[in-house]
């Protein structure tokens, strides 16, 4: 398959997304969404697992900026630097806005905790698509996934205040890349060794998400710590995962 077959169908499976959305009913948020199985405190911190895991993003974004911004030592496609500082930015703001969610748990909170996890996952998209399909269209789409990633989470908020709630937007912003990136590692070859890491901040990033919905199930067997909690921690490996592949990949000789 040329080049341009898989860009044109990669172009195929968004706009299909994107049409599909309009044939799903609208889908409000879940009120009990915020009712999370642990909700024990220590000290001053209420709901205090599910505040404090969130530790590891602010963990993982000051030491990936440092090694960005100061240190140097991350092997990065220069052209498209300003990706990089967005994804390790947004990883300190998930810190941030998670911990302020879990503190008082509802809409409003909600909004600070899913804004800057929308900047993240967009930036690791355009990320992804200029080191392995075309620079200048990494480039040229980061802002452009930005502000629709941005409006996603605007979107929702004002719906649910409009009383009218509605998901979808949200949904595709994090389904879409999901589903394109296996296809791109699979057909794309990378500039750089190391690939399995991708696949691996992948397979974190599905097992954070499997946490999440046996949030009660495992506080029940596991006692000390909740599938939310897990979830966190699961979803920051996967960020550790990836900055340890910019600090020790390669380039491919040609």
């Amino acid at each position: 398959m040329s080049i341009a077959s898989k860009q044109l169908m990669f172009v195929a499976i968004s706009l299909g997304g994107l049409m599909t959305m309009f044939f799903v009913p609208p889908i409000p948020q879940d009120p009990g969404y915020h009712q999370f199985a642990d909700n024990g405190s220590f000290l001053w911190i209420p709901n205090t697992a599910n505040v404090l895991s969130n530790l590891i993003f602010a963990g993982v974004g000051v030491v990936g900026l440092y090694c960005l911004l100061l240190k140097k030592s991350l092997l990065i496609q220069p052209e498209i630097h300003s990706a990089y500082l967005f994804f390790f930015t947004a990883l300190v703001l998930v810190a941030i806005g998670s911990g302020y969610y879990h503190w008082a748990p509802d809409n409003q909170t909600l909004v600070w905790d899913r804004l800057p996890m929308t900047i993240a996952f967009m930036a690791f998209f355009s990320i992804l698509l200029a080191e392995r399909i075309s620079i200048p269209l990494g480039r040229r789409l980061l802002p452009l996934l930005l502000v629709a990633g941005i409006a996603s989470v605007a979107y929702w908020y004002y719906s649910e205040q409009m009383g009218q709630g509605d998901l979808r937007p949200y949904a595709l912003i994090q389904l879409l890349p999901i589903v394109l990136t296996p296809l791109i590692l699979l057909m794309f070859p990378s500039r750089f060794t190391r690939s399995a890491d991708i696949w691996w901040f992948l397979v974190w990033y599905l097992i954070a998400k499997v946490f999440e919905q046996l949030d009660g199930q495992l506080l029940d067997w596991l006692v000390i710590i909740s599938g939310h909690s897990l979830k966190h921690i699961a979803a920051g490996i996967g960020c550790l995962v990836f900055l340890r592949h910019l600090q020790c990949r390669r380039l491919i000789s040609a």
